[in-house]
C-alpha cells in the first residue's frame, strides 16, 4: 500500500516542501480498513494505514471524507488548531 504526498499535507508523514507550516496530527480509527481517505479531494490512503501511521494536517479547515463501495460516504470539516485530531469513522452500508 501507498500513501500518496498531497499538496500542503504530509500524507502518512511524508514531508513536503509546503509542509514547513505548522502541522497537526490526525488519526483516524474505524471500519472498513479498505475504505479510501481523501484530504482537501486528495488521495491520502487507506483507513487502516491512516489508522497506523496518521496524517499531519497543516493548521486550518481541512475536508476529510471516507469512502468504501457498499457503504454510505463519511465527510466531515475538520479544523486543525493546536491538538491532535483523533477521529473514529464506522462507514454504514447501503442496504439492499
Amino acid at each position: 500500500m501507498a500513501c500518496v504526498a498531497l499538496a500542503g499535507l504530509a500524507g502518512c508523514q511524508v514531508s513536503l516542501p509546503h509542509s514547513r507550516l505548522p502541522t497537526v496530527s490526525m488519526r483516524m480509527q474505524g471500519t472498513p480498513p479498505d475504505a479510501t481517505v481523501t484530504i482537501d479531494d486528495q488521495y491520502v490512503g487507506p483507513l487502516a494505514v491512516v489508522a497506523v501511521r496518521g496524517v499531519a494536517l497543516p493548521v486550518g479547515p481541512h475536508r476529510i471524507s471516507v469512502e468504501a463501495q457498499g457503504y454510505f460516504p463519511w465527510d466531515r470539516i475538520v479544523e486543525a488548531k493546536d491538538k491532535p485530531v483523533m477521529m473514529s469513522v464506522t462507514l454504514v452500508a447501503i442496504p439492499d
